[in-house]
């Protein structure tokens, strides 16, 4: 089972107003924090919003591997209590420049709570965290299916450009 770690640098809570034009609009106010053991029904949960359902038996096993490395960041952003959106990084060292970059391995919000700001509150969170590692490059994939088309907008709402291809292949 995943222990409770001390707080690390970098990993104290903060608190963001987001002002949204939803429905009746209005503020919503959101933590955003670093991913603890109590937040692995909700976790599993926005996976399967992402697309990638899981138990939480192996999603614990996943978040306990993911925590133990450094080079990986996991926040999430709780709105009255309820953890609504998640984001996960992974630091990386590349081959074609001195400075490393940091990949967005995941970014999810519910549902019902997409249009409000938390995805952008969430990455603007991962992009400080970016800067903090010496990073000036951040990037992530995003499936090329219809049901994907609303983050590709967000994505390019946000600054981020379409940049190449990923070609994948599963080994037997």
């Amino acid at each position: 089972m995943l222990k409770a770690l001390p707080e690390e640098a970098g990993a104290a809570e903060e608190n963001v107003e987001i002002t949204h034009n939803r429905g009746k609009g209005g503020r919503l106010l959101i933590k955003i924090g670093e991913w603890a053991i109590q937040d692995l029904e909700a976790v599993t949960k926005l996976m399967a919003h992402l697309g990638y359902p899981t138990s939480t038996e192996n999603m614990v096993a996943r978040m306990e591997r993911i925590r133990s490395d450094p080079m990986y960041r996991t926040w999430v952003a709780e709105y009255r209590q309820q953890v609504v959106g998640l984001i996960g990084l992974r630091k990386v060292i590349l081959y074609e420049t001195d400075h490393p970059a940091v990949q967005v391995a995941a970014l999810v919000t519910r549902p019902e709570y997409r249009g409000r700001g938390i995805g952008k509150a969430l990455l603007r969170r991962a992009e400080a965290w970016t800067k903090e590692q010496g990073a000036s490059l951040i990037y992530l994939t995003s499936g090329n299916r219809p049901e994907r088309e609303a983050a590709h907008r967000f994505y390019r709402h946000m600054g981020y450009e379409i940049s190449g291809y990923r070609f994948s292949k599963i080994l037997k």
